[in-house]
């Protein structure tokens, strides 16, 4: 892509952006939420109470709300699995799975050994 071409793709999505924030400052919801937030900031000022304190009031279990938990873990069937991704630093390939039958890691384990393998795990995401 040339830069001109670049530069007038940037503009058109600059101009939509200003056009989108436009129709959200005159949105009468938008309004009313920030509204409530001033509201809710300057009262929170005049207890000197911070936004952890506030959710500490309102969610007394700080937002662990079991019996949703477990409706949603029933009512879907199995949890979903952790994604896992690898890096091998030899090749620097780099492998993102849920499970563990995936082809390349398998080979990986074959080659290398679980626990090299296991080294390799970069992150685990939700």
């Amino acid at each position: 892509m040339s830069l001109l071409s670049e530069f007038m793709q940037k503009e058109q999505q600059l101009k939509q952006l200003q056009a989108e924030m436009e129709r959200l400052q005159n949105d009468e919801r938008l309004k009313a939420e920030l509204e409530f937030k001033d509201k809710l900031e300057a009262l929170m000022r005049e207890f000197n109470k911070s936004s952890a304190d506030v959710i500490g009031l309102l969610e007394p279990q700080g937002g662990k709300s079991a019996p949703a938990k477990s409706a949603a873990a029933s009512a879907g069937g199995r949890r979903k699995r952790k994604l896992k991704i690898y890096k091998n630093p030899n090749t620097g390939e780099v492998v993102e799975t849920r499970g563990g039958n995936h082809k390349t890691l398998k080979a990986w384990k074959d080659e290398h050994g679980s626990d090299t393998v296991e080294g390799w795990l970069v992150r685990v995401e939700s």
